[in-house]
């Protein structure tokens, strides 16, 4: 059958596209700034008629109505990532949190350990043989999609035409709503003090090669690296997502990706997050391949790119080199993301520099100024980088490397590169926890 009369015979409304999800059902959602927002608010409002209904997600940018208390018994979300809006229903209990390495995170779907009975996604206009494009967002979705019974989807004329391995035949689309409305905006460096963040860019620029192959996280600090890389060479790609900040680079001729080892030439990613000028960028351009999470994040794939510079933050780092960066002692906060999966693909890199920073403090809502290099992590702190693990730990005072280093060492370099307020308190706890 030509593929214009399937997708005409699956054109509806998102009212009742959602009556397709039926009680006791688990269902995938599609999350960053692809969150399908008619078919969420949709689903919101259907909810009355539904009992226990699984969300899986990780990251969600947006409202989150889903997640209402009056919601409970309705629909549950179980996330694999804490996003801000979902936070406080995790933290209160109102929603689930399922601590996974995102390079697995599609794994669950695949291989039926969370089977879906649903997928919500959000996908372009249909190309002229019928296939749709995931947009702004393809590592999580892609494999949640193929194996989820039926398929609900948002065909947005706004959603960028991104290449790679991001497409989906119309007839694998079970209700089709169309929208147009534009994809919402995350710009990046926009949290931290910017005189704090711009040293400590200045400091992971030094470490970082021509040639290099780059990962960087979600925040401030990663996208303030960029600013400092113009006079690098060859510079390349490979990250769970990337913002506006390459294109400068790429304009400038610093990212090339002519030295890559894996993928030269091309930025690979799994999805974006930025502005209206980043999704007008990628749309259509062959430049940029976005991928599967479970292949973009897969340490032993990352590890194939020569001089891989993984950038991560944390939330605290004790004086053995352990990373807190998804809790804020027992309570949950975000979750590892790629952060492990990058910090050790880094380190088996030949020439790898995996790093984890951080500011030096950070302000309490009382006021209070505490250290963010500590003695021991609070009691009920997740480690999500083992001091196994880590190497480069980056503050606004410094580079401590700790690989290959003892705990006295470690301990000695990481004191360095606490705010000096600190530093005699972290010293005298070293000793009394036999670290000097």
């Amino acid at each position: 059958m030509d593929w214009t009369k399937i997708y005409e015979s699956r054109v509806t409304s998102a009212q009742e596209a959602v009556k397709a999800v039926t009680s006791g059902s688990r269902i995938f959602l599609t999350g960053n700034v692809s969150v399908p927002q008619k078919l969420l608010g949709a689903l919101a409002d259907y909810a009355p008629n539904l009992s226990d209904v699984e969300i899986c997600q990780a990251l969600t940018i947006g409202p989150a109505d889903y997640v209402k208390p009056e919601l409970a018994g309705h629909l549950r979300v179980n996330t694999m990532f804490i996003s801000a809006n979902v936070r406080k229903a995790v933290q209160t209990g109102q929603a689930d949190f399922t601590p996974v390495l995102l390079s697995e995170f599609p794994l669950l779907f695949k291989r039926g350990i969370l089977p879906l009975d649903a997928a919500l996604i959000h996908v372009s206009l249909p190309d002229e043989h019928g296939f749709c494009s995931l947009g702004v967002e393809v590592g999580l979705t892609k494999s949640a999609a193929e194996t989820a019974k039926i398929i609900i989807a948002e065909v947005n004329q706004q959603m960028p035409r991104t290449l790679g391995d991001a497409f989906i035949h119309v007839s694998r689309l079970n209700h089709i709503v169309p929208v147009d409305y534009p994809i919402p905006e995350a710009p990046m460096g926009d949290e931290g003090d910017p005189a704090i963040v711009q040293k400590i860019a200045g400091f992971i620029a030094e470490l970082i090669p021509d040639g290099a192959t780059m990962q960087m996280g979600i925040g401030a600090i990663p996208d303030a690296v960029l600013k400092y890389l113009r006079d690098k060479k060859d510079l390349g790609v490979h990250s769970e997502l990337f913002s506006d900040g390459v294109i400068d680079l790429v304009n400038e001729g610093v990212l090339t990706g002519a030295r890559k080892s894996l993928h030269p030439g091309k930025i690979i990613a799994g999805f974006i997050l930025g502005t209206k000028k980043l999704y007008d960028w990628v749309d259509d351009n062959p430049l940029i391949e976005l991928h599967r999470t479970e292949y973009i994040n897969d340490p032993f794939v990352i590890a194939q790119n020569e001089r891989m510079v993984a950038i991560n933050s944390a939330i605290e780092v004790d004086l053995t080199g352990q990373v807190c960066a998804d809790s804020i002692g027992p309570k949950l906060y975000s979750g590892v993301g790629g952060q492990l999966d990058f910090i050790y693909g880094a380190s088996r890199s030949k020439g790898g520099v995996p790093v984890i920073a951080l500011p030096s403090t950070t302000l309490l809502k009382d006021g209070t100024l505490v250290s963010r290099i500590a003695g021991m992590l609070k009691q009920g702190a997740g480690v999500v980088t083992s001091r196994n693990h880590v190497r480069f730990v980056v503050t606004e005072y410094g580079v401590a490397d700790l690989y290959g280093k003892s705990i006295r060492q470690r301990a000695t370099q990481l004191i360095g590169i606490a705010h000096p307020d600190f530093r005699a308190e972290l010293e005298k706890q070293a000793k009394e926890l036999h670290y000097l």
